[in-house]
C-alpha cells in the first residue's frame, strides 16, 4: 500500500483558459475496452471484514488468539449484575481450533438476571423488522443440579429490553451442547448503542459456573446466505457495478511472520473449526468471511475474483529461502483448486463439493504475493518457483507480478503486473498520460490500488494538520477521474483498476481516505465512490479515439461506445478551480441523438461525504442538447459523464 510513483515535480495549481477545447471522436475504435476494468481492492482491515462486511454482530465473540486470563481476553465483552468472568484455556475445548472459553460464575446473594454483554463492533443496530440468530455453545464444568432459564437479548445501553428469547438448560450438560435462538425486537432502537446479553437467574444459579464459547448474533444477510455478509456494506459495494474483487490482501495476506500469514484452508468450513489469526492491523481476524464467503459473495453481485496466493515474504521482513518454498507452493495450489479444481481428482475441490459448491467458480488472474517491492531481491526466486509450478498445473490462469514493473527482471516474463499509488489529487491529474508511454510488448497492468490521499505532496502520509484527507474531496475525486481517463485510453494495456483502501469502520481506522465507511449503524458513501460508480457503470466495450488532452492539465476526458446499443460515454473530469468547455464534434457518426444524459458529480473543492453529513455530494442526472456538434461546460472540480445515442 505504501508504494509511490517516481513522480514529477508538483507545481503550482494553474487553471485552464476558459477557452472551449475543440474534441473531435473518432467512430472507429482503437481498441476493446476490457470486461474488468473497473474494480474492488479488499483486505481485512480497519474492520472492513470482522465488523464490517461480514455480518456477525458480536465482537471477539470466540476469544481467538487471545492470552485466557487477561483482562485483555474479554474485549467488547462485561459482566451484568455481578458476574464473575474470565477467559480460560478450556481443559475440553469446544474444539481443537477455539481452545479458550468464557468462564462464567454467578456469586452467592445475587438476585435478578446475572449474566453478560457484548457491545458488538461499537454498538449493535436493533431493527424491528429484522429476526436475529443468536447461538452459543456452553457446558457445565461438573455436574449440579441446576435447572432454569437461559435467556439471550437485545437491550439499550440505559437496559431498556427491546428483544429477548430463552431456553432451559440443565446442570448436568457437561458436554458442549449449542443453543440456537431467533430474536424478534419489540421495538426498533434510535441508535446503536445497544448489546447483546446472555443471563440466567441469579438466585437459582448461586454459586453455578458455566462455560461458554462461540457465541454468535447475525441479522438477516445478503442474498439471506447462512455464515453471511452485512446487507448495507454488501449492497454498496454491489452499486458501484464492480467486475471483479481483488481478495484477500493486501498486508493482511502476508501476516507478520509466516506462521501468522492468511491460509486458506483455515478459513473454510465449520466456525469450529476456524482458529482465527492475528491480522496486520492490529486486531484478530476470526476468518468467518473465509474463501467460500468471499467466493459467495463474487457469484451474488456478478464479479470475478483477482486471488492472491501467499508468496514466501512476510511483512515482518521474512523471505524464505529458495529450498524452502515447495509446501507453500503446494498450499497455493490447493487454493486454487478448492476455487477451480476437479473435486474428482482434487481434495480441495472435493471439500468444496462437500461444502455445496461442486462445479468450479470463476477465476482467471492469480497474484503472486503482496507489494513484493518491499522484497525485490527475493522476488525473483520466488516469483519463479511459485508461477513456475502453478502455470504447469493451471495453464489458463495468468499470474500478477507485485514487484515494480520491470524491476527486478522476472523469469518467466510476467504477463501482468500489479501498480499501486497513493499521491495528491493534483498528481492524478498531471499524470493522466502516465501509461501513454508504457511499451506495448504482451504485458498488461493492474492498478491495483490507488487513491487521493493527500494534499501535501511533501508529507503524503502526514496528518489531517498537514494535509492528509479523512475523507475524499470533490477535488481528488476529480483528480482521480482525470487519471481513471487515461486508464481507459489505455485499457489495450490496463485491464484492471481498483481504489484503495475500500472500506473503513469509522470508529476503528489506521487509514483514510476510503471509498466506504460504515459505522454500526449506517454506510457513508464518499464523493470518490460516485466517481468510481459514474465510471463503472458507464463503461462501453469501444474506446473511441479523440482528440487528446493537454499533457499536465486539469481538463480530461475519455470516449468508449457500447457496440450492442450505440450508447456512447463522453466522461469530463474537470480537476481545475475554474470551469472549462469542450465542444465536441461527432461528425463521423451517421447519426447521433439530439439529447443525452448528463451525470454529474460537482461541488466544493474540499466537500466530503461524513458520517455527519453522508449526502453532501451526490450525482445529478438532467438532460443534455447533443448532436453532431455541441459543446458541454464541466464546473470547476468535477466529474461528468454525457451518454448519448450514435450510429
Amino acid at each position: 500500500m505504501l508504494q509511490l510513483f517516481k513522480t514529477l515535480t508538483i507545481g503550482a495549481f494553474v487553471a485552464q483558459s476558459c477557452i472551449a477545447v475543440t474534441v473531435t471522436v473518432n467512430k472507429t475504435p482503437s481498441h476493446t475496452v476490457p470486461s474488468t476494468l473497473y474494480g474492488q481492492m479488499f483486505e481485512v482491515q480497519f474492520h472492513s471484514g470482522d465488523g464490517g462486511l461480514y455480518a456477525e454482530l458480536l465482537q471477539n465473540r470466540a476469544f481467538q488468539q487471545v492470552t485466557p486470563n487477561t483482562a485483555a481476553a474479554l474485549t467488547a465483552w462485561h459482566a451484568i449484575n455481578g458476574a464473575q468472568l474470565t477467559v480460560i484455556s478450556d481443559s475440553t475445548p469446544v474444539s481443537n481450533a477455539l481452545p479458550n472459553s468464557l468462564q462464567f460464575t454467578v456469586p452467592a446473594g445475587r438476585t435478578g438476571a446475572v449474566g453478560f454483554s457484548n457491545e458488538g463492533f461499537w454498538g449493535i443496530k436493533v431493527d424491528n423488522s429484522w429476526v436475529y440468530k443468536a447461538s452459543l455453545h456452553f457446558r457445565f464444568p461438573s455436574s449440579s443440579s441446576f435447572s432454569g432459564a437461559l435467556t439471550v437479548g437485545l437491550q439499550t445501553n440505559s437496559g431498556r429490553v427491546l428483544a429477548q428469547n430463552s431456553t432451559q438448560i440443565r446442570g448436568d450438560t457437561t458436554k458442549w451442547t449449542q443453543v440456537n435462538l431467533e430474536l424478534h425486537p419489540t421495538a426498533s432502537a434510535p441508535d446503536v448503542n445497544n448489546s447483546f446479553f446472555v443471563t440466567i437467574d441469579g438466585a437459582a444459579g448461586a454459586g453455578q459456573t458455566i462455560h461458554f464459547a462461540l457465541l454468535s448474533l447475525f441479522p438477516p444477510t445478503f442474498k439471506d446466505r447462512a455464515n453471511g455478509l452485512r446487507i448495507d456494506v454488501a449492497e454498496a459495494l454491489a452499486e458501484m457495478g464492480p467486475a471483479f474483487f481483488r481478495f484477500p490482501g493486501g498486508n493482511n495476506l502476508e501476516g507478520q511472520t509466516t506462521a501468522t500469514r492468511w491460509q486458506w484452508n483455515a478459513t473454510v468450513g465449520s466456525l469450529l473449526d476456524r482458529p482465527g489469526r492475528a491480522g496486520d492491523w492490529g486486531y484478530v481476524n476470526t476468518d468467518g468471511l473465509g474463501l467460500l464467503e468471499y467466493l459467495q459473495f463474487f457469484e451474488d453481485t456478478h464479479m470475478e475474483p483477482i486471488m492472491a496466493v501467499w508468496a514466501g515474504y512476510s511483512l515482518g521482513g521474512t523471505s524464505l529461502a529458495e529450498n524452502q518454498l515447495e509446501p507453500y507452493i503446494q498450499q497455493a495450489r490447493d487454493q486454487i483448486n478448492f476455487v477451480i479444481g476437479d473435486p474428482a481428482t482434487s481434495e480441495p475441490a472435493a471439500l468444496r463439493a462437500s461444502l455445496g459448491h461442486p462445479e468450479p467458480f470463476n477465476l482467471r488472474n492469480v497474484e503472486v504475493g503482496n507489494e513484493d517491492f518491499f522484497a525485490s531481491s527475493s522476488y525473483p526466486y520466488r516469483w519463479h518457483d511459485f508461477v513456475q509450478a502453478l502455470s504447469a498445473e493451471f495453464p489458463k490462469l495468468q499470474f500478477i507480478a507485485t514487484t515494480n514493473a520491470w524491476n527486478p527482471i522476472l523469469t518467466p516474463v510476467p504477463k501482468s503486473y500489479d501498480v499501486h499509488v497513493y499521491q495528491t489529487p493534483t498528481w492524478f491529474y498531471q499524470n493522466a498520460f502516465y501509461y501513454d508511454d508504457f511499451q506495448r510488448n504482451g504485458t498488461t497492468y493492474f492498478e491495483g490500488e490507488y487513491a487521493a490521499i493527500s494534499t501535501n505532496p511533501n508529507d503524503l502520509f502526514g496528518s489531517p494538520q498537514d494535509g492528509r484527507l479523512l475523507f475524499p474531496t470533490v477535488a481528488a475525486a476529480a483528480g482521480e477521474a482525470a487519471f481513471m481517463t487515461g486508464l481507459e485510453r489505455n485499457s489495450d494495456i490496463v485491464f484492471a483498476a481498483a481504489y484503495a483502501p475500500l472500506l473503513q469502520h469509522v470508529n476503528s481506522t489506521q487509514w483514510t481516505p476510503d471509498l466506504v465507511s460504515f459505522d454500526a449503524g449506517s454506510v457513508i458513501k464518499s464523493v470518490s465512490f460516485y466517481a468510481q460508480k459514474l465510471f463503472a457503470l458507464n463503461r462501453g466495450d469501444q474506446y473511441l479515439p479523440s482528440t487528446l488532452p493537454a499533457r499536465g492539465g486539469s481538463l480530461h476526458w475519455s470516449i468508449t461506445r457500447a457496440s450492442d446499443s450505440g450508447k456512447t460515454f463522453i466522461k469530463v473530469a474537470n480537476a481545475g478551480n475554474a470551469a472549462q468547455s469542450v465542444s465536441l464534434d461527432l461528425s463521423q457518426f451517421s447519426s447521433v441523438a439530439n439529447t443525452g444524459t448528463l451525470e454529474l458529480l460537482t461541488g466544493p473543492e474540499t466537500a466530503s461525504n461524513t458520517p455527519e453529513a453522508p449526502g453532501t455530494v451526490v450525482p445529478k442526472t438532467s438532460t443534455i442538447s447533443t448532436g453532431k456538434a455541441f459543446t458541454y461546460d464541466a464546473p470547476a472540480f468535477s466529474v461528468g459523464v454525457i451518454t448519448v445515442i450514435t450510429h
